[in-house]
């Protein structure tokens, strides 16, 4: 039998033009990370949960109930549990 693990839950929050929310998602894609990206500049809620976080910025990510500022490759891969 194979054991299956299964991958957390990823959620994105971006801006259009954001080249570091960008560099993110083609991260994401090539470890082949699966992720819901949320606009944070067009959804009110989103920017709520931001605010409520104390974050002002993209890129953001939700990984595990932890919470990555930026795009901080050893965080994610760690969150993430890839090598």
């Amino acid at each position: 039998m194979v054991k299956r693990t299964t991958q957390p839950k990823v959620i994105l929050f971006t801006a259009p033009g954001c080249g570091w929310c960008s560099a993110v998602k083609q991260y994401l894609r090539q470890k082949k990370i699966r992720y819901d990206e949320v606009d944070a500049s067009r959804d009110p809620r989103a920017r709520r949960e931001l605010e409520r976080r104390r974050i002002r910025g993209v890129p953001v990510l939700l990984i595990k109930g932890q919470t990555v500022v930026g795009f901080d490759k050893a965080k994610i891969d760690r969150l993430l549990g890839l090598k």
